[in-house]
């Protein structure tokens, strides 16, 4: 595979990435209001959030997020124990989801800010 093929790749990985990642920060944040009230129903909201949290995490660094990745990292610490557990979270992990959520959507916001200026 050639240097260009490999970037055409990753740059479709990049805007794929880019498309989607708006929404699961906002998903995970109406979410994060739901998992610590309630019985076991709201598991599903702490597995799907750890998910997407942990995509983001993943991905961001090799498609030129680095900082939102760190920053999905931080939020999915605040979930992986309830993840883990399999339960609710604990009004103070809730706590700090929702501070850590925060503050994903505003490096998010900045890097994809960069990546459209740079027209990427």
């Amino acid at each position: 595979m050639s240097a260009d093929q490999f970037e055409m790749r990753v740059a479709k990985v990049r805007h794929r990435f880019a498309t989607t990642l708006e929404s699961k920060i906002e998903s995970a944040m109406v979410a994060a209001d739901r998992m610590s009230h309630g019985d076991r129903s709201v598991i599903k909201y702490v597995s799907d959030s750890y998910r997407h949290l942990h995509s983001i995490y993943g991905l961001g660094a090799t498609v030129g997020f680095a900082a939102t990745g760190e920053a999905a990292h931080a939020a999915e610490v605040a979930l992986i124990q309830a993840y883990h557990e399999k339960r609710p979270l604990t009004e103070d992990e809730a706590g700090r989801l929702k501070k850590a959520l925060a503050r994903l959507r505003d490096v998010a916001a900045s890097e994809l800010r960069l990546m459209y200026q740079r027209g990427g």
